[in-house]
């Protein structure tokens, strides 16, 4: 056995093995050392040999149930075959060989992740300001420290023919619709790939619909996902990433962050409002500058455009191409900002947002009032802190754009009504995207753009979600 895995793992110098003979029974110990850790090998393992040798305790005929009632905080699994070791080894546990029919592992997994700090891409303002990790474990207890109930199961599946990553599935057992928890744990077993690196590796799986809109939703905040879990959602974490997802996802969803439950139910009313003119203004601005530049004239007072052309007549380029390059070159800034760290990013930011914005309205490439336009534009799809939904922001800026430079301001309402179509006729998970508008319920609006400071009116659970308890802060046993 031991040969076999010293061929297949081409003798790894990070895989030892030690021989130790007690009472004249050789036993050797197999780990890797860089999946363990050399102290809880020493306090652990090597202490209760040491004991045995030290204080002349015969040999347990099982050693196994020996260190399984001497290391109670440590997990002692039996081992049954030659996969299993390797499963073992490859999870941090120390084998205990001492013949073909006897061996086990002892956990001494080593700590390689990072531990629990706030969240970088979703800024709490106020509320809990821990985030996920790397760690499955330490992502489960986030939320099982806050929703403490029974009633939280998980499911856990082994996905990945190389990687073997563990991915976990948790719903409220008696909230979630049984159909959508099937569905998914469907759709996750028939997922056949050599490895899963990170949890976003499943969105591709999962989402049925090819839109560039998010049908599902990514967080790095536990607290976020326990509100959906309460909703009737199901959460999917995954060892070695510091996301989760949950599912459905509806675009009203995008507009909600956790801070909204935080505050004051009419300061959360306003800045929801500002967030749905700012997805607004970030398509819209662009194809409207177009459109009353090149067709629609008289669709703004005479003194302003007089003002607007008056600053193109150095411009060498129509408004459409301009605003291409405009929305190409703060793309590429923010792009450089992402990828760059943090202190040659600013510097970046200033040269491009500064230096050359300046240079290029001075050389009379670009005018100022469009360089005005897409700042608005931008700075507004900067509210949204996912990056899915600022992708779907930018494609249909751009197209939006074309559509005005072609038709005027009609190309703006053709551009409308196909978005508006999409959105309708999109759904996630059988459920349709536009909820609550569209089926209406009427329940629902009363924390949708508008948030309601009565929590009698807002009791119920969305129907699509909760189909056994619709009740907040019911049992499913008592009579609704």
């Amino acid at each position: 056995m031991l040969e076999r895995l010293k061929k297949e793992t081409n003798y790894a110098s990070d895989i030892i093995y030690k021989e130790i003979t007690i009472q004249g029974q050789k036993i050797t110990l197999v780990y890797s050392e860089v999946l363990t850790s050399g102290s809880d090998i020493s306090a652990v393992v090597l202490k209760n040999i040491a004991k045995i040798i030290d204080e002349d305790i015969p040999l347990p005929k099982d050693l196994f149930l020996f260190f399984y009632n001497s290391i109670p905080s440590h997990n002692v699994s039996k081992i049954n075959d030659y996969q299993e070791l390797l499963n073992k080894l490859w999870n941090g546990y120390t084998i205990f060989y001492v013949d073909d029919e006897n061996y086990f592992g002892i956990e001494t997994r080593a700590n390689l992740d990072r531990g629990i700090t706030s969240s970088e891409e979703e800024v709490s303002v106020r509320g809990p300001k821990d985030s996920f990790t790397e760690n499955f474990n330490k992502n489960l207890g986030l939320i099982r420290k806050r929703i403490k109930t029974k009633s939280l199961w998980f499911d856990t599946l082994e996905i990945g023919k190389q990687s073997a990553t563990r991915v976990g599935i948790l719903y409220m057992e008696n909230i979630a619709d049984d159909t959508l928890v099937l569905d998914i744990k469907k759709k996750l077993q028939r997922i056949n790939i050599d490895g899963i690196l990170d949890c976003l590796y499943l969105k591709d799986y999962l989402q049925e619909d090819s839109t560039i809109f998010p049908s599902i939703l990514t967080t790095e905040k536990p607290d976020l996902a326990s509100m959906a879990l309460l909703e009737g959602k199901v959460v999917i974490l995954s060892d070695n990433s510091p996301y989760a997802l949950i599912l459905p996802c509806f675009f009203i969803d995008l507009f909600h962050t956790p801070d909204d439950y935080y505050q004051k139910p009419i300061n959360i009313s306003f800045i929801r409002i500002i967030r749905l003119c700012a997805f607004l203004i970030s398509i819209l601005i662009p194809a409207y500058y177009i459109a009353i530049t090149t067709h629609n004239h008289d669709a703004i007072t005479t003194d302003l455009l007089l003002n607007f052309l008056s600053q193109r007549l150095t411009v060498p380029f129509p408004a459409l191409v301009e605003a291409l390059l405009m929305t190409v070159s703060f793309e590429i800034l923010r792009e450089s900002d992402l990828r760059m760290a943090s202190t040659v990013g600013t510097a970046v930011s200033i040269l491009g947002g500064l230096v050359l914005g300046d240079a290029a309205v001075s050389a009379g490439i670009i005018s100022p009032i469009m360089i005005i336009v897409i700042a608005i534009s931008a700075i507004s799809g900067l509210v949204f802190s996912s990056i899915e939904l600022s992708n779907a922001i930018r494609y249909f800026r751009i197209l939006f754009m074309i559509l005005a430079s072609m038709f005027g301001i009609y190309g703006i309402f053709l551009g409308s009504l196909f978005l508006i179509i999409k959105l309708s006729s999109m759904h996630s998970f059988h459920k349709p995207y536009l909820t609550p508008f569209s089926p209406l319920i009427l329940n629902d609006q009363k924390d949708a753009f508008i948030r309601i400071n009565n929590v009698k009116k807002t009791k119920y659970r969305n129907p699509l979600l909760a189909q056994k308890n619709k009740v907040r802060g019911r049992s499913i046993n008592e009579k609704n």
